[in-house]
């Protein structure tokens, strides 16, 4: 079977690459995800390359090597075009510790397609021939749609603990069904998943959550029993009932699972953000008048940061995360804030993602939009220059005025600046005039 052809500058530094290893007398073929991917016609992410050059031998080859796993026959090639993982064909020993061999043997290319992790993953090109070669029948389940996991399934996610969420990932984002020996592993061996580092983890749930059928990959998670091993948080939206006037779509969690099914390309963090938005509802529900969820947006505020923190998230992705969740309700008191106040709240750096959760967050219950879209046209309104003016006095003219430094100086600022905003100061001479007044030296 002949791939389409690509115009990806990427696919000809591979084919290149391939053939300076050819050259110099080795077996040199496309691998894994690219040759899937191209026989579905989908652009590649990235091309590997599996040989039977040593990785010493490849780092002979190549100007620029970065040895990542020397001892497990892998070297990086760095071309102009970018990196290139280039893999030794090789037989893994045992897993002691669920994620790298204890050593590696080196092998031929048949031997090096049954460890891999799935079929659909496992198979090879040969830039020589432009053909396909597959030694385990990934090519058939491609056209049956079928995630089916290498040999024994039991063996692969005991090998790799990271495996189980992988096969969630690329079920839900190819729409594939899970062979059923492949799913009864996955759901036996699901709280072997914590084993993994909290890194690849949350790398794992990043790709789940921004490369599409998140919404299925999160009814996976649940299916398997992997959800409340990973996030138990999200776990326990299951089942937590909300007011049928608001959320006529069902519980918490079927709320959550339809927001991820809106997501559209999202960023990590507006992902995270929409998954965890309510994550504060499961502790904070009582039932009055109606059930209610008072304080919720805060709660769920400090939840999010504690999980994001598990997940060793950058300090920058928790804050925004965070943020986020604290102010997704705060858009409903959106039209009666003071000017100054709307401004500040529009110009803040998250404030596009915030503005898309409450879209999403209206799509996933009562769908009545026009709220947001009212926020959003008078965001669209405001320039730069606008939303953030340059400044109408600083603390050296403060100072100059006669005001010794201190923390009234941000009270002054800050309230300055609410009456620019508000369109109340439009000069220096003014701004100053209104300091003296208000604050008498």
């Amino acid at each position: 079977m002949t791939l389409p052809p690509m115009a990806d500058p990427r696919r000809a530094a591979a084919l290149r690459l391939c053939d300076t290893l050819t050259r110099a007398g080795f077996r040199a073929l496309l691998a894994g995800g690219c040759v899937r991917d191209g026989i579905l016609g989908v652009p590649p992410r990235d091309y590997d390359i599996a040989t039977s050059a040593r990785p010493e031998q490849v780092a002979g080859l190549f100007d620029v090597c970065i040895e990542v796993g020397a001892a497990f026959g892998i070297q990086i090639v760095v071309l102009p075009e970018g990196r290139f993982e280039v893999a030794a064909f090789r037989q893994d020993g045992p897993y002691s510790d669920g994620r790298r061999p204890d050593y590696v043997a080196y092998v031929d290319e048949v031997e090096d397609a049954q460890r891999r992790d799935f079929t659909i993953n496992a198979m090879f090109l040969d830039p020589a021939t432009d053909q396909v070669i597959d030694y385990v029948g990934g090519q058939q389940d491609l056209r049956g749609r079928i995630l089916r996991a290498v040999g024994d399934p039991d063996q692969r996610f005991g090998e790799d603990h990271l495996r189980l969420l992988r096969g969630v990932r690329f079920a839900a984002r190819l729409g594939y069904t899970i062979a059923p020996d492949t799913l009864a592993a996955m759901c036996r061996m699901a709280p072997l998943v914590t084993k993994t580092s909290a890194e690849r983890i949350r790398d794992e749930l990043v790709k789940i959550l921004t490369e599409g059928g998140a919404r299925r990959a999160f009814g996976l998670l649940d299916e398997t029993g992997m959800l409340v091993h990973v996030l138990p948080e999200v776990a326990a939206m299951k089942g937590v009932a909300q007011p049928e006037q608001f959320h006529p779509e069902g519980d918490v969690f079927e709320h959550t699972l339809l927001m991820l099914e809106y997501l559209e390309r999202p960023s990590a963090t507006l992902a995270m953000g929409v998954l965890l938005h309510d994550v504060g509802k499961p502790l904070t529900q009582t039932f009055e008048d109606r059930i209610r969820f008072n304080n919720h947006d805060k709660v769920g505020a400090r939840e999010s940061e504690k999980i994001c923190r598990r997940l060793r998230m950058s300090q920058a992705d928790t804050a925004r995360i965070s943020w986020l969740v604290e102010n997704h309700m705060r858009l409903a008191a959106f039209p009666k804030m003071r000017e100054s106040k709307r401004k500040r709240f529009v110009r803040h750096e998250a404030f596009p993602e915030l503005l898309e959760l409450a879209r999403l967050d209206c799509l996933a219950s009562h769908r009545a939009l026009e709220k947001v879209e009212a926020i959003r046209d008078y965001a669209a309104t405001l320039p730069p220059e606008v939303l953030k003016p340059p400044p109408l006095v600083a603390g050296k003219d403060l100072i100059a005025m006669g005001y010794a430094p201190g923390p009234l100086f941000s009270e002054i600022l800050e309230a300055v600046e609410d009456a620019q905003l508000e369109g109340r100061l439009a000069s220096a001479e003014e701004a100053r005039k209104f300091v003296r007044e208000r604050w008498p030296v």
